[in-house]
């Protein structure tokens, strides 16, 4: 996962679009005691992120699908990443 989908987790309960139950950097941390990768955001995830257009206008969002498009598996209940055309495999959360 993304280290800045933990983020983006909290802004959008924050921001009440989401429901969560529970207290954010906790369950990060069960996830990862669980054996969840944290897969960290650097610098060619960074130029990734903003060398396109196509990834739409939220930073959270084409962090998120640079970093899967590294290898990694998006999960995603968000319907924009979901309908986005790019090269990736994802799953979606809401099934």
């Amino acid at each position: 996962m993304s280290a800045i989908t933990f983020g983006e987790v909290a802004l959008l309960h924050q921001k009440g679009r989401i429901a969560f139950s529970g207290c954010v950097s906790l369950w990060r941390r069960e996830q990862l005691e669980q054996g969840l990768v944290e897969a960290p955001v650097d610098g060619e995830i960074g130029v990734r992120a903003n060398s396109s257009a196509a990834f739409g206008g939220d930073p959270a969002d084409r962090i998120i699908l640079a970093t899967a498009q590294q290898g990694h598996r998006l999960l995603t209940g968000d319907q924009g990443v979901l309908a986005w055309g790019g090269n990736l495999e994802r799953l979606d959360a809401r099934e």
